[in-house]
């Protein structure tokens, strides 16, 4: 019978040499507990409280070339190629900084920050970048049902609260969309001067494009078997493509339940110091 190939390597995904040496000094330092973090002290100490110890900051990477794609002036339209395009750079840095995890035996990574940068000197060129902190639990294992580390983009404090309550993330999980705004047609300019009226088109092309980006989220989510989604984004960018070109992109945490009595901490009020 024939066998299932061995999981690829950090490197082979893309991990450059500098960053597996980096994890492996860290992971082999005396005692084994020096890290890196992006915590802020009340989030070291609150994940600490959870029962999930730092590791090291993660990061993934990918410099990606987006192709240009035209919409047709007069219609509603997704720019599938785009949407393509902008979702699986965003899975490659992803997948590289879950390998930058597993080098260091990490449960998950907490905090993850998703960013994008476009630079001058290369035309079509976008910079995707995944960060966030890997963390091992000191009971149990929080792996998602297909092995890899856990991502959230949940801070110290809600992830705390959340493992209090009897939740815990399955994955960081994205929707996204790259839409082509139709031009209003001239009868339309005209109908609407002076007037306080709705424009159809222009609605139903956001609602729409709002919609994909969402239902792909949700989708990802139902994937890792997880209960629901929390702290959701939703965000709306222009983009060079054009101006009538936008990318509407959602994100936020599955979680699932660790037990099914859940015991949620009642709010406290707190008051500041200072003035």
């Amino acid at each position: 019978m024939a066998q299932n190939p061995p999981p690829p390597t950090s490197n082979q995904l893309g991990v450059p040499q500098q960053a597996v040496d980096r994890l492996r000094r860290m992971a082999g330092s005396e005692g084994g507990t020096f890290f890196t973090s992006d915590f802020s002290v009340s989030e070291f100490l609150l994940v600490k409280e959870a029962g999930f110890d730092p590791l090291g900051l993660v990061v993934g990477s990918s410099i990606y070339h987006i192709g240009y794609q035209v919409g047709n002036w007069n219609q509603n339209m997704e720019l599938q190629v785009l949407s393509q395009a902008m979702y699986a750079a965003r899975e490659l840095a992803m997948s590289r900084m879950e390998a930058e995890a597993d080098q260091v035996g990490a449960d998950g990574i907490v905090g993850v920050r998703l960013n994008v940068g476009f630079y001058e000197w290369g035309e079509g060129l976008a910079e995707f970048v995944a960060i966030g902190t890997a963390v091992k639990a000191r009971e149990g294992s929080f792996r998602t049902p297909n092995g890899k580390p856990f991502t959230s983009d949940l801070s110290g404090q809600d992830f705390w609260t959340l493992i209090q309550a009897g939740y815990a993330p399955r994955g960081l999980v994205m929707g996204t969309c790259v839409y082509h705004v139709a031009h209003q047609s001239l009868r339309g300019w005209f109908n609407s001067v002076g007037q306080n009226t709705e424009m159809p088109n222009f609605t139903q092309a956001v609602y729409e494009a709002r919609e994909l980006a969402m239902d792909r989220m949700q989708y990802e989510a139902m994937q890792l078997q997880s209960e629901g989604v929390v702290g959701t984004q939703i965000v709306e960018r222009p983009y060079y493509w054009g101006a009538h070109v936008i990318e509407f992109f959602a994100i936020g945490n599955a979680v699932y339940s660790l037990r099914p009595d859940h015991k949620i901490a009642k709010p406290q009020l707190s008051l500041p110091l200072g003035s």
